[in-house]
């Protein structure tokens, strides 16, 4: 059996300092063979860097995963090809830069990784469905299980994903919307699910900026500058445990690691 640990969208620097200090005993306790994370939101809460892909990496973070603010920082677009653990989101553009996929090692066990847009309410990038078929075919010729997130806005779309490629990918996880939801399951196929991982970052925000100014633009509609939140810090995703023999999920378990709030 081998048991992996996906993580939700890591945000600024709260949601790194955080990681760095728990990761290693997550490790040690769950027995984890690898830890997958989403990093979109790794650098200021907006894009991923290479600096700050390296330090993932130091901490113990296998591979990156990305999502719709791949490249908000202007230097990313230049640097991703030289990072051989990150991945952007597979429905993009062939012609974009960066890998498309991941294939992750363990002990002589492998992990394909990849990431697909949701269209509804994002609208971007080639169709999920039809891009994570071509994806899972490809990988399952070089891999022993594959873990698909989407990352997207629509419940449904996530749902429908998973139960689309249920018995076909050990997991289907959904990130994008940094609110961990209560749905964690494995579908009667063999696929675990789970339609958001939540964030690893500042719960006392809105998705992980200060609250005080994106509550004052929602009551007057002028422009603010969001900061990210320091406050009540937390490593939120699942431990997915996976039948080595068939490359399908037997369990799933969602993990909340908390920091006391500040006050």
């Amino acid at each position: 059996m081998k048991k992996i640990l996906f993580l939700g969208d890591v945000v600024g620097r709260p949601g790194r300092t955080f990681l760095a200090e728990r990761l290693a005993s997550l490790r040690r306790k769950y027995a984890l063979e690898l830890i997958v994370a989403n990093g979109e939101n790794a650098a200021g809460g907006a894009g991923l860097n290479a600096r700050i892909a390296k330090e993932l990496a130091s901490v113990g973070v296998d591979g990156i995963t990305l999502g719709d603010h791949t490249w908000d920082q202007k230097s990313f677009a230049r640097e991703i090809g030289e990072l051989e653990h990150v991945c952007r989101p597979a429905n993009m553009a062939d012609s974009c830069p960066g890998a498309n996929s991941l294939v992750l090692e363990g002990n002589g066990w492998r992990l394909g990784v990849f990431t697909v847009l949701g269209r509804v309410f994002m609208g971007a990038g080639a169709c999920p469905f039809l891009t994570a078929d071509r994806m899972i075919k490809a990988l399952k010729a070089e891999t022993d299980a594959v873990l698909v997130e989407i990352h997207g806005e629509a419940t449904s779309e996530k749902v429908a994903l998973g139960w689309y490629l249920d018995g076909r990918a050990a997991a289907v996880i959904g990130t994008h919307t940094h609110i961990p939801t209560a749905d964690a399951r494995v579908l009667p196929g063999g696929t675990a699910y789970m339609t958001d991982a939540g964030m690893t970052g500042p719960y006392r925000s809105v998705l992980g900026r200060e609250v005080e100014p994106v509550v004052a633009k929602f009551l007057d509609g002028m422009p603010r500058r969001f900061e990210v939140a320091t406050g009540d810090v937390r490593i939120c995703g699942a431990v997915i445990e996976i039948d080595e023999s068939r490359g399908l999920a037997r369990g799933i378990e969602p993990v909340m690691v908390r920091r006391e709030a500040k006050r």
